[in-house]
């Protein structure tokens, strides 16, 4: 049907006007799912899904249902009908009541921002947790709290993209096993670790970079196998000790030196490997693990055979997909979902078969155009209807969403039920208030928080966690950055006197940026390695090529795979 466009490989974006390739084997894909080849280049699709995902500003609400108020990520000025957890998952509604005809008068998105409005949404995404409201995107924790992509966690407090992990704060992207972790990222089987990036099996290490397995490290980075490190330097265990006495963790001014040394360690005294990318086959992307003949793939693992994936475990044979996967196969352009068979543009939904433009939907089979709806098939805007005429009706629909040129492309973000700067959007692809009005998607105006309410001064909190007093619960504290107010809970406070930190002088939001704006754009650029070390096999610079998330104006060193190795030690 679409192959006979095949050698028109190269398009403009109907969005950003720029140029994109379209590939065979992408053309191949679209012919196999039968959807037309996208209009949308790979990076304003995935802008796309961004707009539909509110990871992390949370609100409070009361549900539509029972009237209790509930933690939710729908605004109370939003015009939608949302539920509590409970209510959403029990038999008090149901989810064909709301089931109407289809309209071939009006555009498909049209009627699906209408039903939009009248179906209940679940007020957050969080499943099986223990002590844990205050999550989104979670499951089977227990006591988590302000944390986002969190699962089988427990006593975890603003993280977010954590797995299996126990008495952990600010971190991101700890993918397994990680325990007592403050400020970690992109690190997994570590233990006792503070201001740490890349860490594997790594024990009682601070401000490390690149480090595994690694014991007593401090300020240093690149290392293998090694204990008792300081600052590079090998030490005796002695010796480390006493190095190590030379700084008063405890200290808030301590600590903000040693950060900037950290940043200026893994930016100047570091070499970057390319690509973090361990254990794969025929791959390019970075942060991807186990996996095999995937292409522009990002924070992955277990990809196969797959293309344009972020955020994803547990795929086969897929293309646009950004959070998605636990069993997942022939999935297309679609974001937030798990155990997926055959199934395109769709959002937020779990364990599902051959459906298609549907959102919030759970254990189904044969839908089209319909939202939360639980264990149903044959459905389109949630009415039922015999598998024949289902049958009909859907193909008839695709052929006017041809017509109208909605067909093959994600739901649009101006029907998004989140404004554009609530959702992960405005953290990859930010954009001004005006540039989002002027593309006709909407700006939340009353994003949560409290200004001007703080009853300490910066310079009146103690420099050392030894003199802070219990009454720190009462206290209200300002941002140094953002400004924006934020106070202590026991258990953080706990945390910080058993760890010995300093109280945090930024909000849980500013903390999250810093660690955000560290790690590696979902990018890749064509580079050189950087690498002029003539002991390395190579008489003058070496001429390896390779594709990198690290962008041409960086100033880290990146070196190939090759002379990475032999820096490494």
């Amino acid at each position: 049907m679409y192959l006979s466009i095949m050698n028109q490989g190269t398009k403009r974006c109907k969005n950003c006007e720029q140029n994109f390739l379209i590939e065979t084997e992408d053309f191949n894909f679209y012919e196999k799912i039968k959807v037309p080849p996208p209009t949308w280049c790979p990076d304003c699709r995935q802008q796309r899904r961004y707009a539909w995902r509110n990871e992390r500003i949370l609100y409070r609400r009361d549900c539509d249902l029972c009237g209790k108020s509930t933690v939710t990520i729908y605004s109370p000025n939003k015009n939608l009908k949302v539920y509590c957890i409970n209510c959403w998952w029990g038999d008090g509604w149901d989810p064909a009541s709301y089931g109407r005809d289809f309209d071939f008068s009006r555009t498909f998105f049209e009627q699906f921002k209408e039903l939009q409005t009248d179906v209940p949404r679940i007020a957050v995404f969080n499943k099986n947790n223990i002590n844990s409201d205050y999550t989104n995107h979670s499951g089977d924790n227990k006591n988590t709290y302000l944390s986002s992509c969190a699962f089988r966690d427990e006593d975890v407090m603003y993280s977010n993209w954590i797995m299996k992990s126990r008495n952990c704060m600010d971190c991101s992207y700890i993918y397994e096993s990680g325990e007592t972790l403050y400020e970690c990222i992109d690190s997994r089987k570590s233990y006792e670790c503070q201001y740490g990036f890349l860490l594997e099996n790594c024990m009682n290490s601070f401000y490390c970079y690149d480090c595994h397995n690694c014991n007593n490290c401090f300020m240093s980075s690149n290392l293998r196998n090694k204990n008792y490190v300081f600052k590079n330097k090998q030490y005796s265990r002695e010796e480390y000790i006493e190095k190590v006495k030379e700084y008063n963790l405890s200290s808030y001014k301590t600590r903000e030196k040693l950060y900037k040394e950290f940043i200026d360690l893994m930016k100047y005294d570091s070499v970057h490997r390319y690509v973090v990318s361990e254990r794969n086959v025929n791959c390019d992307g970075s942060m991807l693990f186990n996996s095999k003949n995937t292409k522009i793939c990002f924070d992955s693992d277990y990809v196969e055979d797959s293309k344009y994936i972020y955020s994803v475990t547990s795929l086969k044979s897929s293309m646009d997909l950004y959070h998605i996967g636990w069993g997942t196969e022939l999935a297309y352009e679609i974001h937030g979902s798990k155990g997926y068979y055959n199934c395109q543009f769709c959002n937020h939904s779990a364990d599902n078969t051959n459906m298609m433009y549907s959102d919030s939907c759970q254990n189904c089979e044969n839908l089209f155009g319909c939202i939360s709806v639980k264990k149903g098939k044959y459905m389109i805007l949630n009415k039922k209807y015999e598998k024949k005429e289902y049958e009909v009706l859907r193909e008839k629909i695709i052929e006017h969403m041809k017509n109208t040129g909605e067909f093959g492309e994600f739901f649009p973000p101006n029907i998004s039920p989140f404004c554009y700067n609530e959702t992960q959007g405005n953290y990859y692809m930010p954009l001004t208030k005006e540039e989002v009005l002027e593309r006709g998607w909407k700006w939340e105006e009353k994003i949560p928080g409290v200004f001007g309410k703080e009853n300490i001064k910066g310079e009146d909190i103690p420099d050392k966690i030894e003199e802070v007093g219990e009454d720190v619960y009462k206290k209200i504290f300002k941002c140094i950055d953002c400004t924006k107010n934020y106070n202590i809970v026991p258990d953080e406070f706990s945390f910080y006197k058993r760890e010995k930190i300093p109280l945090p002088r930024r909000c849980p939001e500013c903390r999250y940026k810093k660690r955000f704006a560290i790690r590696s754009p979902r990018k890749l650029w064509h580079r050189s390695c950087m690498c002029e070390k003539k002991n390395h096999d190579h008489a003058e610079k070496c001429k390896t090529e390779f594709e990198t998330p690290y962008c041409p104006d960086k100033e880290e060193k990146v070196f190939c795979e090759e002379c990475y190795n032999k820096e490494i030690y």
